[in-house]
């Protein structure tokens, strides 16, 4: 095995530095990368390992190698998250673990790991099993719904009440599941404008933008004086938060630092699992074989009871069955990063403050990384053909010390609402039905009409 660090790597490798094509004046490559971005992200790995792009008249560059993104991915005080996703985020989430600098972040993930301890998870897997159960038994059998939408209810419910209490969250729930979607699509629209104009017009959309950030800051705001007033740990993410002691320093998190971490949790935890668990009852329906095999798994794993956090272990086909769903359609499609001072990547010369894309959607759909990448195949995630993916071409849930915090919980979560639907329904796609990524914040589906069927 070769002891080349990657950057002794990365330095006699023969890197293709390309440019991406169909750039316009002025706006470069805006008109593409708002009417269909997955098509011309995908693209450009037929041009280079790295290749530049212009937003407006900013450069941009996006590797298209697996080794090039760990590089970036690896070393969070050189290529720290920036960009213009995160200055349009900042005002929404604040400054918490998605937008902060990277000595902020340093310090916050070690004050939020600890509400991510493998220890709190039964407690959590309480809520979810219990969300996942009620929402399958919510369905009349034959009456097409709304999968998306369905799925959005169903990972409100779990995060609101895995950061709050059950009393305070019962009436929080209605109130995010309100403006969260709202605040989600706005942020999106913004963040694809590059001259800020936007978010200034006196739009009705700006009005509900506006209206619902204000409601949701002030929820938050109320909830967290609350436990403040009233003390103790009730076992949720908000009290681990509260009581949670920098290691290092002895510090904790303020009043407006919880707040923020708490409006990136929700805005995280919610929009991004409910899109990928929507992509998989999606993916099922057209797969039969999938399906069966799934079925097959939960009837011999489960027999007939409602799945607990027990069997996660035993679930390994519904647990690969969402793993490949997060290949195809992973939620965290686009991310950015900023170099934070001149540097080299792919033997380009960066200068400071060079915006770089990262796209797991383009990494997941390279036919040179993955056999045969446009179709749905659980199986290519059994261990004896796991071990042939390419390191690093696997990112739903990103890399590095910016790795999403709660991924575990977010396995956890899908793979028993998956096994608790499953397990009791079939469901089955509305003819003439067109389906599409839509990609805003996240990678969603929009629209999802699926008609229950019993098992």
């Amino acid at each position: 095995m070769s002891t080349k660090t990657a950057h002794q790597s990365s330095a006699t490798h023969n890197w293709r530095f390309g440019t991406a094509p169909g750039g316009l004046p002025l706006i470069g490559h805006a008109v593409l990368m708002g009417r269909r971005p997955l098509e011309f992200l995908a693209s450009l790995p037929a041009h280079g390992d790295l290749v530049e792009l212009r937003l407006g008249p900013s450069r941009a560059y996006l590797p298209c190698h697996p080794e090039l993104v760990q590089q970036v991915l690896l070393n969070a005080r050189t290529y720290d998250t920036g960009g213009p996703v995160k200055e349009k985020a900042r005002p929404i989430l604040g400054n918490g673990l998605i937008t902060s600098d990277w000595a902020d972040h340093r310090r916050q993930r070690r004050l939020v790991q600890p509400a991510f301890h493998p220890a709190r998870m039964p407690t959590y897997a309480e809520v979810m099993q219990r969300e996942a159960a009620g929402e399958s038994l919510s369905w009349e059998a034959g009456e097409a719904i709304d999968v998306s939408n369905a799925m959005q209810a169903l990972t409100a419910r779990v995060t609101a009440r895995a950061l709050f209490s059950t009393e305070i969250a019962s009436h929080a729930v209605a109130e995010i599941q309100h403006c969260l979607p709202i605040i989600v699509h706005g942020a999106y629209r913004q963040a694809l404008d590059p001259t800020g104009l936007l978010a200034k017009l006196p739009l009705a959309a700006n009005r509900r933008f506006d209206e619902a950030r204000t409601r949701l800051h002030r929820l938050i705001n109320q909830i967290v004086e609350d436990y403040r007033a009233e003390g103790g740990d009730r076992g949720d993410l908000l009290s681990a938060l509260l009581g949670a002691e920098d290691p290092e320093t002895g510090g904790s998190l303020d009043d407006q630092e919880i707040h923020d971490q708490v409006m990136t949790l929700l805005l995280a935890g919610i929009e991004t699992t409910a899109s990928a668990l929507a992509w998989s009852f999606h993916l099922l329906g057209r797969n039969p074989e999938v399906e069966a095999a799934l079925h097959a798994e939960l009837d011999e794993v489960l027999d007939g009871r409602s799945p607990v956090y027990a069997d996660v272990p035993r679930l390994e086909y519904t647990q690969r069955v969402f793993t490949e769903t997060l290949r195809l359609y992973p939620p965290a499609w686009l991310y950015t990063r900023t170099t934070t001072e001149a540097t080299e990547l792919a033997g380009r010369q960066l200068p400071p403050r060079s915006d770089i894309l990262i796209s797991p959607y383009v990494l997941h759909h390279n036919a040179a990384l993955f056999k045969d990448p446009e179709s749905f195949d659980p199986d290519r995630w059994v261990p004896e053909r796991a071990k042939d993916v390419t390191r690093g071409c696997y990112l739903p849930f990103g890399a590095g010390s910016r790795k999403c915090i709660g991924d575990v919980f977010g396995m956890t979560e899908a793979t028993l609402a998956l096994a608790a639907i499953a397990a009791r329904w079939r469901l089955r796609p509305v003819p003439d039905t067109t389906i599409r990524p839509r990609p805003h914040m996240s990678l969603s589906a929009g629209p999802l009409p699926m008609v229950p069927q019993p098992r």
